[in-house]
């Protein structure tokens, strides 16, 4: 697996970096400021990029714009945001732009390492990694409207790990039941929120989170 990492910091730049090379990921370029960041790309065609949201040039939204770019015109690579805050708009824009993997994911995530070198590996395969915090967000927001009082307590777990990127095996194993009741589940959910079933996985968080957002 091939990363290049988008961070303006150094030291936490480089404690990502190293981070990633312990865990057998290979870093083939390193950017300081957004602009760097979509030529490295371009340059390296990873497997996925770490993009912070904030970098020079003007330290406001920049590398998010970069993660949008990246998104649109290089679909062979997974875009894994890295924000310091929770901003749920931030994440509905980069898993809106996405061709390919995308995830989003608050910085303190990194501290804990398997599940974040887990989360790289999901998004460079072409799958999902969204914060639990976003979620959790975007389901308070969404519940004042109470969209989802249909679903069981059960549904809403399985929603949850859905929106986190996992596989109905990795649900299955999360929430110790067999895989065939994970899949009722998912079916049970897309018909309460009137949402057509995919095997995609990617598209389907896609599509269970633009409904959270819609309301």
């Amino acid at each position: 697996m091939r990363a290049v990492v988008g961070e303006d910091s150094v030291l936490l730049r480089e404690g990502i970096v190293r981070l990633l090379e312990e865990n057998g990921i290979e870093v083939v370029g390193q950017a300081g400021d957004a602009e760097d960041l979509v030529r490295k790309v371009a340059a390296h065609e990873p497997d996925v990029a770490l993009v912070d949201i904030r970098m020079p040039p003007t330290g406001t939204d920049d590398g998010l714009r970069a993660a949008r770019t990246i998104g649109r015109h290089n679909p062979g690579t997974g875009v894994l945001v890295l924000s310091e805050y929770l901003d749920e708009d931030y994440a509905f824009q980069v898993l809106g732009d996405a061709a390919g993997g995308v995830g989003y994911l608050l910085k303190d995530r990194v501290v804990d390492i398997e599940p974040f070198v887990e989360a790289v590996g999901r998004v460079a395969a072409g799958g999902s990694a969204l914060d639990p915090e976003v979620l959790a967000q975007a389901v308070s927001r969404a519940r004042s409207a109470d969209p989802l009082a249909a679903l069981s307590r059960r549904e809403r777990e399985v929603l949850a790990l859905m929106a986190e990127g996992r596989t109905n095996y990795a649900i299955a194993e999360r929430l110790v039941i067999t895989e065939s009741a994970v899949e009722k589940h998912v079916t049970r959910i897309f018909d309460k929120l009137g949402l057509a079933p995919t095997a995609d996985d990617h598209r389907r968080v896609l599509a269970v989170l633009a409904f959270l957002r819609s309301q």
